[in-house]
Formats: C-alpha cells, sequence, structure tokens
C-alpha cells in the first residue's frame, strides 16, 4: 500500500461520504477498518463527520434457516447494498470479498482491496472437547459426529477426509456460530481466522487449517470496496490505498471464479499467495458438496498474470470435472 498522502480533496463532493456496509459486528468492524484507513491517507478527510455509516440489510442477512444455496447463493449479502450504491444513496461500499460476485451490476466496480488478514480456516470445537492436531485435525471427532456448516466448500472438504461425518446448516453472525457451538448444538465448526482475529475471538480456534489441507474460498480475508463506475474522484482517492498483494492474489482468485462459474451449489477454493521471490502460486478445488469427488491443483506464475493464471487454472479443473459439478 501507498505511504504517500492524498491530493487534497477538491471540494465538490459535500460531505459527509457515505458509506454501505452489512449490519454484522464483524462488516462494521470491516467497515470502520477501511475509513480508518482512508482518514489517514486524506488528511482533508481526518476530521469529524466527514463519514456516514449506512448499516444495510441483506438478504443473506435476513433469511438464516436455509443454506445461501438454497435462496440464491451468489450475491445475497451484497445485492441490497449494490442497489444502495446505484440508487445514490451510499457513495461507496465495503464488502468481504468473499461475498462479492465475479461479475458485479452493470456501473459498479471493485475499486480497491486492502491488506489480506490470514486466509486460512478453523475448527472451533466447544469448550472442554477433544481437539485435534494440524496433521490430523478432524481425528478427535468420533465416528457419526454432527459438525455445523453453511459453507459447501468446507463440507466438501470435511467429508473428504472423514465421509462418516454429518453436516448440518449452522448460520447466522459469527458471534451467533460461535454461541452455538458454545452450547453443544455440534461437535465442531469451521470458521474463517479473518472474522475471528477481527473480533478479537481468534482464542476460540482450536486448530487452524493448512489452506492446501482445508482451500479458503476465493476473497477469504481481504476487504473490497466498491464505487459506482463513473465515480472518477473516489477512484482516484481509494487507488491510493490498494494494497498491492491483496490486488494480485484477488485477481487470481477471482479470475478462477469467474472460469468455473459454478453454480451456488458447486463447492469451489481458491488461494493465492506470493512466495519470497515475487512468484504467485494458485491453488484451486472444485468438489462435490458429499466430498465423493474433489478435485485440487496448484500453478505458479508471474504475479502480473495474475487474472490470467486464475483463469487458466479455472478453465482446466473445469475440463477435468464431470459435468454434473457445474449443473
Amino acid at each position: 500500500m501507498s505511504s504517500a498522502t492524498a491530493k487534497p480533496h477538491k471540494g465538490v463532493r459535500p460531505l459527509p461520504l457515505r458509506v454501505g456496509t452489512r449490519q454484522s459486528p464483524l462488516a462494521l468492524w470491516q467497515t470502520r477498518h477501511f475509513l480508518d484507513i482512508v482518514s489517514r491517507f486524506c488528511p482533508v478527510l481526518r476530521g469529524a463527520k466527514a463519514f456516514e455509516e449506512h448499516a444495510i440489510a441483506t438478504t443473506g442477512d435476513r433469511v438464516q434457516d436455509r443454506r445461501l444455496a438454497d435462496i440464491g447463493g451468489k450475491g445475497l449479502f451484497a445485492k441490497e447494498i449494490h442497489e444502495a450504491l446505484l440508487d445514490r444513496r451510499v457513495d461507496f461500499a465495503v464488502h468481504s470479498l468473499k461475498d462479492l460476485e465475479t461479475e458485479l451490476p452493470p456501473g459498479i466496480v471493485l475499486a480497491c482491496t486492502l491488506k489480506r488478514e490470514d486466509a486460512r480456516d478453523v475448527l472451533v470445537v466447544p469448550e472442554g472437547s477433544e481437539t485435534g492436531d494440524a496433521a490430523d485435525p478432524f481425528g478427535c471427532f468420533p465416528a457419526g459426529a454432527v459438525i455445523g456448516t453453511a459453507s459447501l466448500r468446507r463440507q466438501a472438504q470435511l467429508l473428504a477426509a472423514r465421509p462418516d461425518l454429518h453436516c448440518v446448516t449452522i448460520r447466522g453472525n459469527v458471534q451467533t456460530r460461535l454461541a452455538k457451538i458454545a452450547a453443544g448444538e455440534v461437535a465442531g465448526s469451521l470458521l474463517a481466522l479473518a472474522g475471528l482475529r477481527r473480533l478479537g475471538l481468534e482464542d476460540k480456534a482450536a486448530v487452524v487449517l493448512d489452506p492446501e489441507a482445508m482451500v479458503p474460498a476465493a476473497g477469504q480475508g481481504i476487504v473490497g470496496v466498491t464505487v459506482r463506475e463513473e465515480d472518477t474522484e473516489l477512484h482516484e482517492l481509494l487507488a491510493g490505498i490498494e494494497d498491492r498483494e491483496a490486488a494480485a492474489v484477488s485477481k487470481a482468485e477471482r479470475g478462477l471464479l469467474a472460469a468455473l462459474d459454478g453454480s451456488c451449489r458447486t463447492p469451489i477454493g481458491g488461494h493465492a499467495r506470493l512466495l519470497p521471490d515475487g512468484t504467485l502460486h494458485l491453488t484451486g478445488l472444485v468438489a462435490r458438496a458429499d466430498g465423493s469427488f474433489l478435485l485440487k491443483r496448484s500453478v505458479r506464475g508471474a504475479a502480473a498474470d495474475a487474472a490470467l493464471i486464475g483463469r487458466e487454472l479455472g478453465e482446466e479443473l473445469r475440463a477435468d470435472s464431470p459435468a454434473d459439478i457445474f449443473g
């Protein structure tokens, strides 16, 4: 991320700038983190009342009794926020990048991505339960144990490793899911380490899972900011806080997603990272939800070709998977 300060605000746009966000504690944390970065980057915006938060209820937040795949899948945590942006009720919007569709509505663009938090998933179990280790994280569960998750990606990888386990839907914000786990409703669950860290709840993680063993969701741990395509002034401002590494890995992961173009019922994983020499390493995964099929491959290439690398790996995975995977 650039350490320079932004050019003085032109004064054309009236303040406060309005930012759209989901209503969850994690979404609000991410929004305030973003606004803190912007304020430090642009001295003119450091004063009081420069920003106005607009917490927006999304379909994904309102419907809690079904899997996202059963109520429409892609974009359920962004649809109403997109509408507010296009209707000019907000000036920009802050998202967890993994919740953002690869093809945004006309007139909306992804303007910047912020530095990635740890992308890995973690295993969470009720207090006092036996825990596994990194080498065999699911070995602690007895045969037939019930695991809670709303993620088909996590479910597919879990069942591929332990087909005897049973998965049930567990939804809600991070605190809600942790409460259900603590109450013993399930023997364990899988959550994103990034969300736990941002909320100061990292101690709830029993085991941190290797991203090659449990491939994360594309964009996991990255905050993305969208604006109206025509809004060149905010484009210029946000370009200054773009994290270059996050931009490269997100292009690779979203390129992978775009090429696979799976339905909302297709378990897909994508995890890119920059190696010490600057080379980009990308792992992609497609699977059946029941874990009966799982295909995982990794490639390396120049970070400048991130989007192309992602697209080519996605096309390869698609070509080598059964047709029903993408039905």
